[in-house]
């Protein structure tokens, strides 16, 4: 092993750095998120208003004015959608409570036709084997209450977040505002001020990483829409009522972590076997079936395309390493770093950095061939 570890030192020194870097920009880019999270989204909604604000700048309007114009029409959009989404979603609660009634005669129907022949078949069996399975009971009811507590923790957690986001949300577009009116001093400040390093850093990530995020994001539209169609024409299909609302729903919930359409589908399924209509029960676990099939298989593939990574295993490793290291904060950015990597190898930074054995390799293994580039 000696010779191994002469040969291979410098080369494990210097992946060891780059480990670490990584590592030290994902810990600091998640504790600063947790710490100015209106500091982070100010930016991304710097970059939706920006445009219009320049535009309107150059024909003529003050900055301040131009950026106000586009803050306001913003939030005009954000407000249109929600107060949207909302009259869909109340329309659907109030058809929904108007037919409690007839649903809970029908469970109630249900649940006594499953109580009387429950009962039969129970006095049929011998002492032992009530015996046991009132044990088995007692155990998966424990398990359920468990599950149960912990997801109803885990919702409340996610609705305190989500408030928490709003409220930084509406802190950052009054900072994207500012910042929008200020962006040229910024500018000038930064030509002057800044070391050259960081200035050739933001060229660097300019022409090769921010094209790539843009790309991603509208990725992340596309599987989004790939979701809600699939959705709707499935429920339509079925005629179950409120397809797009549900449809728009599901696609929302799958761009959140360990949610998405089951959430909404397997508590319905488990509702109409209850109520006795298999048919449409196993008609919503058909449909909820091939999205969610067609929505991996299509991941890996539409993600890995916009980033330039088309390796399936290694998208989903990545983002599960980081998941599980720096919570969901860690899947927000696991993309960015695998286009960062991406372009330092195909840029020929990784060669530099990395020292190899000599007589070890008859070619870089951080060379990028006409193969890859063509990908």
């Amino acid at each position: 092993m000696l010779p191994l570890y002469k040969k291979y030192w410098r080369t494990a020194l210097d992946v060891g750095l780059i480990a670490l870097t990584v590592f030290l920009i994902m810990f600091v880019s998640s504790q600063l998120y947790q710490i100015a999270a209106p500091v982070f989204l100010s930016f991304l909604v710097f970059v939706i208003i920006e445009p219009l604000a320049k535009f309107l700048h150059k024909r003529g309007l003050k900055k301040a004015l131009a950026s106000a114009i586009s803050v306001l029409l913003f939030v005009a959009v954000l407000l249109g959608i929600f107060f949207g989404l909302g009259v869909i979603i109340v329309s659907s609660i109030t058809q929904f409570q108007d037919n409690i009634p007839a649903y809970m005669t029908l469970i109630q129907t249900q649940f006594t036709q499953l109580l009387e022949m429950f009962q039969t078949q129970w006095n049929a069996l011998p002492a032992t084997v009530t015996d046991q399975i009132n044990q088995n009971f007692e155990k998966v009811t424990a398990a359920l209450s468990s599950w149960g507590a912990g997801f109803l923790g885990y919702i409340v957690g996610m609705l305190s977040s989500f408030s928490s986001f709003i409220g930084n949300f509406a802190v950052a577009i009054i900072l994207a505002f500012f910042l929008s009116v200020e962006f040229d001093m910024w500018r000038m400040i930064t030509k002057r001020k800044a070391p050259n390093t960081l200035k050739q850093a933001y060229l660097f990530l300019k022409n090769h990483v921010f094209k790539a995020i843009g790309a991603y994001l509208k990725a992340q539209l596309i599987l989004i829409s790939i979701t809600f169609v699939l959705v709707l024409i499935g429920l339509i299909i079925l005629g179950t009522g409120n397809a797009l609302t549900l449809a728009l729903i599901a696609a929302v919930l799958d761009l959140l972590p360990l949610l998405g359409v089951p959430v909404i589908f397997i508590p319905w399924s488990i509702y109409l076997f209850i109520v006795g209509d298999v048919g449409t029960a196993v008609g919503l676990l058909i449909v909820m079936g091939v999205t969610m099939l067609v929505r991996q298989l299509a991941e890996p593939k539409i993600s890995g395309n916009s980033i330039g990574v088309t390796s399936a295993y290694l998208m989903l490793s990545f983002m599960l390493i980081s998941l599980s290291i720096f919570g969901i904060s860690g899947v927000i950015l696991s993309p960015i770093l695998l286009i960062l990597i991406k372009e330092l190898w195909q840029q020929g930074y990784l060669q530099r950095w990395i020292r190899l054995p000599e007589d070890e390799f008859q070619s870089s293994p951080f060379a990028v061939d006409d193969q890859n580039n063509s990908n």
